[in-house]
């Protein structure tokens, strides 16, 4: 029986493509049955965008919490009902461009643990349904704003009413929201232009594969390891017969760990393959949560 394949793809979106259409691709070049992004860009998006393959699919969420790094632009004077340039956009009459200071100024106070309410067209769920898909049909409803972290924030250019910025964020945050929240300060409206996403924790676009790469025939040849996906998490390396025990959902105790200050470990078997994430009880045992097959192949 042939081996399934396992591991991540970084890969460079291209703008005018779906999240949705590189998963598709994947899926497609590597005759996979799972197949799965950790984390939406917009079609008007490029950039970096993780996919996850095969038993790798269970370590979507790790993924998607990693810091995300943009470069967005935006311009003043303008509104729009999907806070960027590619829905019904207005123009604001009647305002003042701000000055850089008051621009840089007003950029400092996002950083930090904000409220952020998110665009009207996005995935955000409101009863049940897309928050999209409720705006596409015309429906009038109210989102809720939410917690988001932003680490930090540069302005990198300012050609009035254009202007561009670094952003360092945690999961959640809405570049689009952050550009109509200044622009609304302002009073002059403002509408992202562009966005692309340079980085998701250690991913970096310069380490992406391209939209044309992923027709290659040797595509499985780029697979990252599992264990990538959650490189951020504290290690154990365990022998054979304790990483056959962990795979089958066997609780082990192990007593350097109960001075321990961290609740996930990614266990590493003797060839450094990820057989699972586990979590560790205050009595030192380790309970299995997330399990990969310690003989996957592409590990």
């Amino acid at each position: 029986m042939k081996e399934e394949l396992t591991g991540l793809l970084v890969i460079d979106k291209p703008q005018g493509v779906t999240s949705r259409d590189v998963v598709n691709r994947v899926q497609s070049a590597l005759k996979v049955k799972r197949c799965g992004h950790a984390g939406t860009l917009d079609p008007l998006a490029t950039g970096v965008l993780v996919v996850c393959v095969g038993r790798a699919t269970r370590l979507v969420s790790f993924v998607q919490q990693m810091k995300k790094y943009y470069r967005g632009s935006f311009r003043f004077g303008l509104t729009s009902d999907t806070d960027d340039i590619e829905g019904e956009v207005q123009e604001v009459s009647h305002f003042a461009l701000p000055e850089r200071s008051l621009v840089e100024d007003a950029l400092n106070s996002f950083v930090g643990n904000i409220q952020q309410v998110p665009p009207k067209y996005s995935a955000v769920m409101v009863s049940g349904k897309r928050a999209y898909d409720l705006a596409r049909q015309g429906k009038t409803f109210e989102l809720q704003a939410r917690e988001v972290q932003i680490e930090r924030v540069e302005l990198l250019e300012y050609n009035p009413p254009d202007w561009t910025i670094d952003l360092e964020c945690g999961s959640g945050t809405y570049v689009r929201s952050l550009g109509r929240d200044l622009g609304e300060q302002f009073g002059c409206g403002a509408v992202m232009t562009a966005l692309r996403r340079t980085a998701i924790g250690s991913f970096r676009a310069e380490q992406a594969i391209s939209w044309e790469e992923l027709l290659r025939p040797d595509l499985s040849q780029r697979l990252r390891p599992s264990r990538d996906a959650v490189s951020h998490l504290p290690v154990l390396n365990v022998d054979d017969q304790t990483a056959k025990l962990l795979c089958h959902g066997r609780k082990i105790v192990f007593p350097e760990l109960v001075h321990s200050d961290y609740s996930e470990v990614a266990v590493l078997d003797p060839s450094h393959q990820l057989i699972c994430v586990a979590h560790r009880e205050e009595s030192g045992l380790l309970k299995p949560k997330i399990v990969l097959q310690s003989n996957a192949g592409n590990e």
